[in-house]
């Protein structure tokens, strides 16, 4: 059975004659039989929805002409290396997601929209599947080839109908590269088309209930429409990581390995400063691989030592 608090919100707007309301509380009992794993409930108010497509939506999302990509997370915010003002952001976000009932109890509704900015390589993607993990929920990727359509109007019906089928179930949804549809409408090189994409993907987020925590993710935070920003409750940007997040990743790449590195870590993060949390990632792979194959009695300290060289001759290539 439903939420008391779903229930009298679907009588109070129904005798109300909202139908907007209406139509969020009963979104949000869908998504509430979701979670107790009624998919036959579920289901059968979707079709009094006329979602159509949405009614089939219980099913991984696997076609690859499908414009959403599902992923179970398999990592939490406590795996990442995170700047303690966005590791607060995100717990606090969390928190307000899994006790959603009781701001609802007074009137409030949950923030459940995050904008990241950062370079490449600096963990936007692996937060988005973090915060999943954090809120059990499925990761779903926008793919932008299965949206953006060459005739008119084409690209704006295909985000409505994508917005429809992602509203019905708690989710992360997450766009990347949101700079690709989101681009600034002011922009005098950009075609009329672009700019009514731009309105419908406002109007779409704007209508998303607070169930659906919508993540986007940009390199170039210039691109972005104006009013984008507006539409998000937290900006958060990632760096690449400072000289104490790097000695916090060697800490725990050091107790992953059960193996002492061999040089000193401070030492380590001087060298690696300007490295970003990818290839720092594939540093410690490297450091890992090379640890295998040299057999029973490993050499740690010469390994670690090769690999910085390396790494540092690749930073000197890449100047």
């Amino acid at each position: 059975m439903p939420r008391t608090d779903l229930l009298l919100n679907l009588a109070k707007a129904g005798s109300q004659g909202d139908q907007v309301g209406v139509r969020r509380t009963l979104e949000a009992i869908v998504a509430d039989e979701r979670g107790k794993q009624h998919h036959v409930v579920a289901d059968r108010l979707l079709e009094v929805l006329s979602l159509g497509e949405s009614a089939r939506a219980s099913a991984p999302i696997e076609a690859a002409s499908s414009p959403l990509l599902e992923i179970v997370p398999r990592k939490s915010l406590r795996d990442m290396v995170l700047t303690s003002a966005v590791r607060q952001a995100a717990d606090e976000l969390v928190e307000e997601q899994q006790r959603a009932d009781l701001l609802r109890s007074h009137g409030i509704e949950p923030r459940n929209r995050v904008l990241l900015v950062g370079e490449p390589g600096n963990g936007k993607t692996s937060f988005a599947e973090a915060l999943a993990g954090n809120l059990a929920v499925p990761l779903l990727v926008v793919r932008y080839e299965a949206i953006i359509g060459s005739y008119l109007g084409e690209t704006a019906m295909r985000l409505a109908r994508l917005f429809d089928r992602v509203r019905a179930r708690r989710c992360v949804f997450f766009f990347d590269e949101f700079d690709a549809i989101g681009k600034e409408r002011g922009d005098k090189h950009e075609t009329g088309e672009i700019k009514r994409v731009v309105s419908s993907l406002l109007l779409n987020v704007d209508a998303l209930p607070s169930y659906v925590v919508t993540v986007a993710a940009t390199n170039h935070p210039e691109l972005l429409d104006r009013a984008i920003w507006r539409r998000f409750q937290l900006r958060l940007e990632l760096p690449k990581p400072a000289p104490t997040e790097i000695l916090e990743w060697l800490d725990r790449f050091e107790r992953g390995l059960g193996l002492p590195l061999g040089l000193a870590k401070k030492a380590i993060a001087t060298r690696l400063e300007g490295l970003s949390f990818a290839e720092l990632d594939e540093l410690c792979g490297d450091i890992q691989r090379r640890l295998v194959l040299a057999g029973s009695s490993p050499a740690l300290k010469e390994i670690v030592s090769s690999r910085l060289a390396q790494w540092q001759a690749r930073a000197a290539v890449r100047r």
